[in-house]
């Protein structure tokens, strides 16, 4: 909204008003008021949680401190939409394609983990929201941003191409026409590029039209793992907001560089018209989850709940999509990832000895990955580790698992040029 009041004062040749014409400028702002936003209007959302009671229900999960969690409030996912929320409406061009779908997101999954979350605290149902409810809301989320990235004339590309001379790349050109794609950038390739249509080029005739639908199938898949991955995560002080964040920030230098053509000529990877205005949108996202994690640090005086971390896993997939970098997400979004395979590993070796054996046999104390290191007791992992080790303290587990997310998200970023 303050970009629209900052253009027309900049007609009226009003003093530093012009400044509001740059997405790094409004990124910062974003950023700092998203920030400022969850402390301040986070520690009153807190002390409303806190007279109606809504506390977190601890499950027996022999863990060392758990109990001392018990009543903390949770469903503080509202203060990171409020936060993103009330940011991206100041600052971000709102009539932009890919911040009105951000914000449909956003408000999107927030309702669904606001509805989860209502369930297990007013309801008292651990189970929340119906598993089936919530995979259709993240299959609907999923279809609206994919089929309107394929009818909406805002949502373009523009091709890279190399020229090169004795097998070294020259230089880098863009076709002057913008294009609907199902293009994405690949690491670890020459060209840097992958087009979904080589998954159906056998259809011949119908393989234009066969593509998309595998295109909003792939934007599903994406949507619903990363959206429950970071779901999964949500176990620790701080851990899934420190990751969300740092995994923000590569997503916003992402958008940047894929918007400004000289950037992305530079790293021979798809001009996105518009798509640098996702930064503003980023730097809000960061900002909130930062803000956050003012209070949700080791000790943690709010959590998340699935208010939060449904709708930051969702925030991160829709995001990735929209910017043609779906596939580094196993990158960027290692640690969430490694936190879904615990599980499904352990659930699926578990099933595999019982039936086998007769009895069922673990590869982890306990998952998420994140509860083995804090699991008490002799430290054998029945498939993969033998010798014991002591747990760890939950603020060093945390704090490793962010060193890991950065490292991965530097290597994401490195594989930009590594091909």
């Amino acid at each position: 909204m303050l970009y629209y009041l900052f253009e027309y004062l900049d007609k009226l040749d009003f003093p530093g008003a012009g400044m509001f014409q740059y997405v790094m400028f409004r990124s910062a702002m974003a950023a700092v008021f998203s920030l400022l936003i969850g402390i301040f209007a986070g520690k009153k959302i807190i002390y409303a949680l806190q007279r109606k009671q809504i506390g977190e229900t601890i499950r027996d999960l022999d863990l060392e401190g758990q109990y001392s969690k018990r009543g903390t409030p949770t469903m503080g996912g509202v203060i990171v939409i409020l936060s993103i929320l009330v940011s991206t409406l100041l600052f971000g061009k709102l009539e932009n394609i890919y911040i009105i779908l951000m914000l449909v997101s956003t408000v999107w999954l927030g309702t669904l983990g606001f509805a989860d979350d209502y369930i297990k605290v007013f309801k008292k149902d651990k189970e929340g929201l119906k598993g089936k409810f919530k995979i259709v809301a993240q299959v609907g989320l999923g279809l609206i941003v994919g089929l309107t990235i394929y009818f909406s004339p805002e949502i373009v590309v523009r091709e890279n191409t190399e020229i090169r001379i004795n097998n070294v790349i020259e230089n880098v050109t863009y076709k002057n026409e913008d294009v609907k794609t199902t293009s994405t950038t690949i690491p670890f390739v020459k060209n840097n590029n992958f087009d979904y249509k080589w998954l159906v080029n056998w259809m011949g005739d119908y393989a234009d039209t066969a593509v998309w639908i595998v295109f909003v199938l792939v934007v599903i898949l994406i949507v619903t793992a990363v959206s429950n991955s970071a779901n999964l995560t949500d176990g620790l002080d701080g851990l899934t907001s420190g990751s969300s964040a740092i995994i923000g920030v590569a997503l916003g230098v992402l958008a940047y560089v894929s918007g400004r053509v000289d950037f992305a000529s530079y790293l021979n990877i798809m001009y996105i018209p518009g798509g640098d205005e996702l930064m503003v949108f980023a730097s809000a996202f960061v900002g909130a989850c930062v803000g956050f994690l003012w209070y949700n640090a080791y000790p943690a005086q709010v959590f998340m709940g699935d208010t939060g971390s449904l709708t930051m896993g969702g925030i991160i997939g829709v995001f990735a999509v929209l910017i043609h970098k779906e596939l580094l997400l196993p990158i960027l979004c290692g640690v969430f990832f490694v936190e879904a395979l615990s599980v499904i590993a352990q659930v699926a070796y578990f099933k595999f000895t019982k039936k086998k054996y007769g009895v069922g046999k673990r590869i982890f104390k306990m998952t998420p990955l994140h509860h083995h290191y804090q699991k008490p007791g002799d430290g054998s992992i029945d498939a993969l580790i033998q010798k014991p080790f002591a747990p760890l303290a939950e603020p060093k587990i945390v704090s490793r698992f962010w060193l890991v997310g950065m490292i991965l998200v530097v290597l994401a970023l490195a594989t930009l040029k590594m091909r």
